[in-house]
C-alpha cells in the first residue's frame, strides 16, 4: 500500500473512532438527562428554564443594584435555589468588571449555594457577553470587535482569538458566552452594527463558524472551552428605521436568502445555544413566533440545543410589545412558540409562578416543558459541570499573557484598513513633526467601544490605562518631541456617547503650522444596543466643523476613523489625502495604527461593509439591478443611484497587486457538478504584502425574483513577497448558485452566471 494511501487510512479511522465517540458520550448524556428528569417536580423544572442576573443574588438597596464590594445574599440566594430552584445566572453586577479571582469567588458561591438546597445536585449554568474579549473580566485580553475581524478576513486570527476568549472565560469560571454575533450587519444606521461581522451573508458565515469553533473546540466538556450563544435569530438588524429593538419587514426570501445562512452554518458546525431576536418581524414579535423559533429553527433546521431569550424580552411581549394582556399571557405565548429558557433578570417569582400554574391549566403542555429541561440540561452535561462546576483562575496561567495579547494586535494589525493614499502619502516617515488632534486620539473607550469592561464601555480608559491610546502609540514610533496633542473635539465626561464639546479647537488649528502632518482622529464614542440609536449619520457637527477647518491650514491630513459604524464624511473626505479605518481595534489598535502610519505593517484590511457616501444612500452591496440605473444622456442626472464613498471590500496596500488569467475549468457545466476557478495574483510593487481575493458571482437572468448584481462566494487572504505570484483556486458548487424564490424555497435554474475577481470578468453556463 502507497504511503498516501496508508495516511488516508488511517485519517479516516481516526474520524470514525472520533465520531463514534462523540456519539457515545452524546447517548451517555441523554441517559443521564432522562433519568434526572424523571426525578423533577415541575417546580424544578421551571427554576431550570429560569435566568437571573447577579444583580438579584447581591447584598445591595434592592434586586436592582448591589453595593461594592460585592457580596452574595445567602437568605436571596435560599429563596432563589431552595423554594425556585433557578437553573442559570447571568452578567456582573454593579457595573464594573472584576477579577478573576473576584469571579471564582462569586460563581463559586452561587454554585455551592445551588447545589446546597437542590436534591438533584443540579450545577447553575452561568453565561455572560464575552464579546470580543472576557467582557467583564479585569486584566482580560480585549480582541478586536467583529466588525474589525470582518475586515481582518482571516479566519484562523477569528478562531484564535476566540480560543483564547474561552481560555479567560473559564478562567474567569463562566462556562457560557453569548456570542457570537451572527446578524447581518446590512445598514449603517444600527447601532450594533460593530457586533457583526458585516454585510455579507457568506462572510459572516466563515467566521461565524471559526469563531463557533474557537470557543467550543471538539469538546466543551474541556475545561478550556465555552459554550456558544449565536445571536440573535432572526433578522435583528434589519429594523425599518434603523434603530435597536425596532420592527422589521422582511419578506421569506430575503429572511431566507440574507439573514439565515450564517445561523445555519453555525447550527451545523455545533453551536449548543442560541439567543432570540429582541425585535418585531412583520408584525409579530419573534420571541411569540411559533414558526421561527419552531417549525424554522427546530424542526426543520433541526437545533438540538438551548433556545434562551434576550434580556427581559417575555415581559416585553407584554409591557412594549402590547401581544399579551399580561405576564401570564407573555408567558404561555413565548414558552409554546419555543423558548426554552427566559432571560427575565430580575422578577423571576412571577416567571416561575405564573408558568407552574400555566401547566397544572393545560395551558403550556408537559411536554413543552420537558422539552426545554432537557436541553438546558444536556448543555450542563456537554460543560462537564454536573462533575466539575467551577474552574480555578490558578489553573489557567495564560489569561492575559503576552501570548495572548500578541494575537490581540495581530488582529488589529490585520483589520486596519487603508481607504485613500493620494499620493502615496502613507506610510509617513519617522523623522517628522506630528500634530493630533480628534476626541478619539487619546482614549482607550473609544478603540475598543460598547462590552468592554462595562456593557456601554464607560469605563475603559480606567481599565486600559496601561495599554497605548493612539496619542501615546504614536509617541512611542516617533518620540514625544515630535508629538503635539490637542483634542479640538473632546466628549462629555459622564455624558451620552454623543455628547461632545470644542476642546481647544481654534487652538489646534493654530498648532498645524508647526506640523508637518496632521492626524485627524475622529468617530464615535462608545455605546451598544438602545443607548446607541442615532438620528444622522454625519459625522457629528463639531467633528466636522475641526476636519474643515484643518483641512484648510495647507498641511497633510491622514483621518484615522475609529468608530462602530460608518459616520459619513463626504462633507471633508474631499480634501484629506489619506484614510485609515480603524473600526473598534481593542486595546491593542493604537499600536497597530501607529504601526500601520509609519510602515511597520503593510495593511490589508477590507471593508466589511459598504461606506455610505450619503445619508439617503446607504444600500449594502448587495442590491438590485435597478439600483444602479445609470444616468440617460442629457435627460437625467441620477444623483441617488448607487455611488457608496467606498465599496465593500475595498481597502489599499502600500504595495501592488496584479490579477491576470482568470480561469474557469469548464465553460459549460451541469447541475450536480463543481466549478473550479483559478487566478494568478502577483505581487507587482516592492514590500511584501497581504491580499484578500474576493471571488463575485453573478445570476445574468433569474426568474421567481430579480437578482443580485453579485454575491460574494469565496475568499483567501494570501501572503505575497514582492514579485511573487501565487495561483489561488476556488471551487463552486451549485448551492452557491442557488437563490430563494418567493416561496422560501431554492431554486437553482439553468443559464449564464458571471465570475468576477478584481476587475476581471468569466462566464460560465449552468445546464439540466
Amino acid at each position: 500500500m502507497k504511503k498516501g494511501f496508508k495516511n488516508l487510512a488511517l485519517t479516516t479511522l481516526l474520524l470514525a473512532a472520533a465520531l463514534g465517540h462523540a456519539q457515545q458520550k452524546q447517548q451517555d448524556i441523554d441517559k443521564k438527562v432522562d433519568a434526572l428528569i424523571a426525578k423533577m417536580t415541575l417546580e424544578e423544572k421551571v427554576g431550570q428554564m429560569a435566568q437571573i442576573t447577579l444583580d438579584v443574588l447581591c447584598k445591595g438597596d434592592n434586586r436592582f443594584s448591589s453595593t461594592q464590594p460585592l457580596t452574595l445574599d445567602d437568605a436571596e440566594m435560599k429563596k432563589v435555589f431552595g423554594k425556585y430552584h433557578i437553573g442559570s445566572v447571568l452578567n456582573i453586577a454593579g457595573g464594573q468588571a472584576v477579577t478573576p479571582q473576584k469571579w471564582y469567588e462569586l460563581i463559586s458561591g452561587v454554585q455551592k449555594a445551588s447545589l446546597a438546597t437542590d436534591k438533584n445536585k443540579i450545577p447553575v449554568l452561568y453565561g455572560v457577553d464575552e464579546i470580543h474579549g472576557a467582557t467583564y473580566t479585569d486584566g482580560a485580553t480585549m480582541f478586536p470587535q467583529e466588525i474589525a475581524q470582518a475586515a481582518a478576513r482571516n479566519p484562523k486570527l477569528t478562531e484564535l482569538g476566540a480560543s483564547i476568549t474561552a481560555y479567560e472565560t473559564r478562567a474567569s469560571n463562566i462556562p457560557w458566552t453569548f456570542s457570537p454575533v451572527l446578524d447581518l450587519g446590512m445598514d449603517p444606521r444600527f447601532p450594533r452594527q460593530w457586533e457583526s461581522f458585516g454585510e455579507d451573508p457568506y462572510l459572516c458565515s466563515v467566521l461565524g463558524v471559526a469563531m463557533v469553533h474557537g470557543f467550543e473546540g471538539n469538546n466543551i466538556g474541556d475545561a478550556q472551552k465555552v459554550a456558544s450563544c449565536i445571536k440573535h435569530f432572526l433578522g435583528y438588524h434589519a429594523a425599518t428605521s434603523g434603530k435597536d429593538r425596532t420592527p422589521a419587514y422582511i419578506s421569506e426570501d430575503a429572511l431566507r436568502e440574507y439573514h439565515l445562512p450564517s445561523f445555519k452554518a453555525a447550527i451545523e458546525a455545533g453551536a449548543q445555544t442560541i439567543m432570540i431576536n429582541s425585535g418585531v418581524i412583520n408584525g409579530v414579535p419573534v420571541h411569540a413566533n411559533y414558526d421561527i423559533l419552531t417549525k424554522l429553527l427546530k424542526d426543520e433546521l433541526g437545533f438540538k440545543g438551548l433556545v434562551v431569550t434576550d434580556w427581559a424580552d417575555i415581559e416585553n411581549l407584554h409591557k412594549r410589545d402590547r401581544m399579551a394582556a399580561s405576564d401570564k399571557e407573555a408567558i404561555v405565548l413565548a414558552i409554546n412558540a419555543g423558548i426554552d429558557m427566559s432571560m427575565i433578570p430580575y422578577q423571576y417569582e412571577v416567571f416561575c409562578d405564573n408558568l407552574i400554574a400555566l401547566v397544572k391549566e393545560g395551558k403550556v403542555k408537559q411536554e413543552r416543558i420537558d422539552d426545554a429541561v432537557r436541553r438546558i440540561l444536556k448543555v450542563k452535561y456537554a460543560l462537564n459541570l454536573f462533575d466539575k462546576p467551577n474552574t480555578n483562575p490558578k489553573d489557567y496561567p495564560k489569561f492575559g499573557s503576552k501570548e495572548h495579547q500578541k494575537a490581540s494586535y495581530d488582529m488589529a494589525a490585520e483589520a486596519i484598513t487603508l481607504l485613500k493614499n493620494e499620493g502615496n502619502v502613507l506610510p509617513l516617515k519617522k523623522n517628522i513633526k506630528v500634530l493630533i488632534t480628534g476626541p478619539n486620539a487619546n482614549s482607550m473607550r473609544t478603540l475598543n467601544g460598547g462590552w468592554t469592561y462595562t456593557w456601554q464601555g464607560d469605563k475603559t480608559d480606567q481599565y486600559a490605562a496601561k495599554y497605548n491610546t493612539i496619542v501615546e502609540a504614536v509617541e512611542n514610533e516617533i518620540g514625544k518631541a515630535n508629538v503635539t496633542y490637542i483634542p479640538g473635539v473632546s466628549y462629555k465626561a459622564g455624558g451620552h456617547y454623543y455628547d461632545e464639546l470644542a476642546d481647544k479647537m481654534d487652538e489646534a488649528v493654530a498648532a498645524a503650522k508647526n506640523a508637518d502632518v496632521i492626524l485627524l482622529c475622529l468617530g464615535e464614542n462608545s455605546y451598544t444596543e438602545k443607548p446607541g440609536d442615532m438620528n444622522d449619520l454625519y459625522m457629528s457637527d463639531l467633528q466636522t466643523e475641526l476636519a474643515q477647518k484643518i483641512a484648510t491650514t495647507g498641511k497633510t491630513v491622514i483621518l484615522i476613523l475609529n468608530e462602530g459604524r460608518p459616520r459619513l464624511i463626504s462633507k471633508f473626505e474631499s480634501n484629506i489625502k489619506g484614510i485609515v479605518q480603524s473600526y473598534l481595534p481593542g486595546n491593542f489598535g493604537g499600536d497597530a495604527i501607529a504601526d500601520v502610519l509609519f510602515g511597520d505593517v503593510n495593511p490589508s484590511g477590507k471593508l466589511p461593509y459598504t461606506y455610505p457616501r450619503y445619508p439617503n444612500a446607504t444600500i449594502s452591496y448587495i442590491h438590485k439591478p435597478s439600483e444602479e440605473q445609470k444616468k440617460a444622456e442629457g435627460v437625467y442626472n441620477y444623483e441617488a443611484d448607487y455611488n457608496p464613498q467606498y465599496a465593500f471590500g475595498h481597502g489599499l496596500s502600500y504595495t501592488t497587486f496584479s490579477y491576470k488569467d482568470l480561469k474557469v475549468n469548464k465553460a459549460s457545466v451541469k447541475k450536480g457538478e463543481n466549478v473550479q476557478i483559478t487566478i494568478v495574483v502577483t505581487n507587482t510593487g516592492k514590500v511584501a504584502g497581504k491580499e484578500v481575493v474576493h471571488l463575485f458571482t453573478s445570476d445574468l437572468y433569474a426568474t421567481s425574483v430579480t437578482p443580485d448584481v453579485k454575491r460574494l462566494r469565496r475568499f483567501e487572504k494570501i501572503d505575497l513577497k514582492p514579485g511573487e505570484s501565487k495561483i489561488v483556486t476556488f471551487e463552486l458548487n451549485p448551492k452557491d448558485l442557488t437563490y430563494v424564490g418567493r416561496d422560501g424555497k431554492d431554486i437553482l435554474e439553468a443559464g449564464d452566471f458571471e465570475i468576477s475577481i478584481e476587475k476581471l470578468k468569466a462566464t460560465f453556463t449552468l445546464s439540466e
